[in-house]
């Protein structure tokens, strides 16, 4: 039988997810068998397993603390916003179909909470500690009917649950009260502590705060946990894009990323953000596009509806300006698409567009298809011709999410050897590149992930280090090791800021 902590919010964006990880970490280092756990996650950045199934990346970054390879048991149901209301839900890794946010409140959702409850099964037979993080707030009167998240959840497992709040938003010591307030007798009495996260300053003048909240709510106050700078450990969703619009002050390179309404994905781009000499921001408008040394197009839940609003913003133009001007653009998955001549959609698979006119760089077509193609890949790079630079690398892994196939005109290069999927053998190309005499140069992939590979994001950037006029530099950084090393400092801090021998307490109390 497994013990069980569960941690909600009084709000979106109060860092469940990262207390939800540093748990994961701490208990991993005592050697528990633990697994984190998110019934349903509602976020466009998404994963694919091993087994070619599709989940949120939270639980993917949880997992990785844990020491464990990511599964869809860990995120059952997993909703990903396509626009109007609706989101395709993917239930088990698998799509399942478009709903409108009525049809699956009111409809599916206790449905899909069998499925959740076969999952918790099998996941409290195989391992000795479940972490299960809540989505946005418990107390949400108008969802609560039919939330399958939070408290539906912590009742099935009579799991404890530590309620956190964001004091650097300020109210947080009103959330906590309020939330509190909000739930039944049976609720509330499943809160066993509270946790105070992001605070900066000195925690001592909190502490009247603290001794104020134990008074009122009759809970205990476990920690404060401080505001963490470059915590270096992947972001949920696309909220965290707004703390990173701005130009990076310092950077040799300026590399510029499309934010679309509808990306998705955009942690294939964090290890291009955190090296030393780049500046790395994200551009919705032709006056924030600026001069950037490289243009990356991301990937897009909604690829047509973006690409039509890149053009009506005059993101198009602008971009066909700098290219024109000699700067290279790169495009993954969605972004990749809009690169070809025209983008099909003749089921409708996602608008009501039959189809879109693409931007034309590559010789190239896509058409979309109603079923997703899901997998991880291994690639080599086998030869890239990109700035006049060859680029090589070997051992790329990374994974396809996409529902388009696409069609080549004669003579397109395809830079990117697929030598595995799902670790068996295979053999396909991937991408395609187009040479301007004068720089500019078109590179597009469905590969997410590809700039994780040390070598291989190194030499792109050398590439561009060189055409400023900039010495190359050896490799700077090793993602894996600096992921491992993100998880143990974030443990280290939330296990100074938390009473531990509190929290093994209420862990005590209730066995599933």
């Amino acid at each position: 039988m497994s013990n069980s902590i569960m941690l909600m919010g009084t709000s979106s964006h109060v860092g469940k997810s990262i207390i939800t990880t540093a748990l994961c970490r701490i208990f991993h280092q005592q050697g528990r068998k633990v697994v984190p756990f998110k019934a349903q996650n509602m976020a466009l950045n998404s994963y694919v397993t091993k087994d070619g199934k599709e989940m949120g990346r939270a639980q993917v970054a949880q997992a990785e603390a844990a020491g464990l390879e990511p599964m869809v048991d860990m995120n059952p149901v997993l909703l990903k916003p396509t626009g109007n209301s609706c989101s395709q839900v993917i239930l088990m890794g698998v799509p399942v179909g478009n709903m409108s946010a009525a049809e699956y409140h009111q409809g599916y959702s206790l449905k899909a909470f069998e499925t959740v409850k076969e999952a918790l099964g099998r996941l409290v037979l195989a391992y000795d500690t479940l972490v299960i993080e809540g989505a946005g707030s418990p107390a949400e009167i108008n969802l609560k009917e039919n939330d399958i998240v939070n408290m539906r959840v912590a009742k099935y497992l009579q799991a404890p649950v530590l309620l956190i709040a964001d004091i650097d938003r300020g109210g947080a010591l009103a959330s906590l009260v309020g939330t509190l307030e909000l739930l039944d007798e049976e609720e509330r009495a499943l809160v066993k502590g509270l946790i105070i996260n992001k605070f900066r300053g000195d925690v001592r003048l909190l502490m009247p705060a603290v001794e104020f909240l134990e008074k009122k709510t009759g809970k205990p106050v476990l920690g404060i946990v401080p505001h963490i700078e470059n915590l270096g450990i992947d972001d949920e969703d696309s909220v965290s894009l707004e703390e990173k619009q701005e130009v990076p002050e310092e950077g040799d390179i300026r590399i510029a990323v499309v934010r679309t309404p509808k990306l998705s994905n955009f942690t294939d781009f964090d290890s291009l953000a955190a090296e030393p000499d780049v500046a790395l921001y994200y551009v919705q408008s032709r006056e924030e596009l600026g001069e950037p040394d490289l243009i990356l197009l991301p990937g897009s839940k909604n690829t047509t509806e973006d690409l039509l609003w890149i053009r009506e913003s005059g993101l198009e133009e602008a971009i066909r300006e700098c290219v024109a001007n000699g700067t290279p653009l790169w495009g993954i998955c969605g972004g990749y698409q809009m690169l070809g001549r025209e983008i099909r959609d003749p089921h409708h698979t996602e608008s009501d567009h039959d189809g879109i006119r693409g931007m034309g760089f590559l010789d190239m077509e896509t058409t979309f298809e109603a079923e997703k193609l899901t997998a991880q890949v291994t690639a080599d790079c086998l030869s890239l011709n990109f700035l006049g630079k060859n680029i090589r690398a070997e051992g790329m892994p990374g994974y396809e999410i996409h529902m388009g196939h696409t069609a080549f005109g004669s003579g397109v290069e395809h830079p990117f050897h697929i030598t595995a999927k799902a670790d068996e053998p295979f053999d396909s190309w991937d991408g395609a590149v187009s040479i301007r005499e004068h720089g500019g140069d078109i590179v597009g992939s469905y590969i997410h992930g590809i700039f994780d590979h040390d070598g291989f994001r190194r030499q792109v950037l050398n590439s561009l280090r060189e055409r400023k006029g900039l010495a190359p530099l050896s490799v700077q950084r090793n993602v894996r090791t600096e992921k491992e090393r993100a998880y143990n400092r974030l443990a280290d801090i939330v296990r100074r800021s938390l009473d531990m021998d509190k929290l093994a307490e209420i862990m005590g109390e209730t066995r599933c």
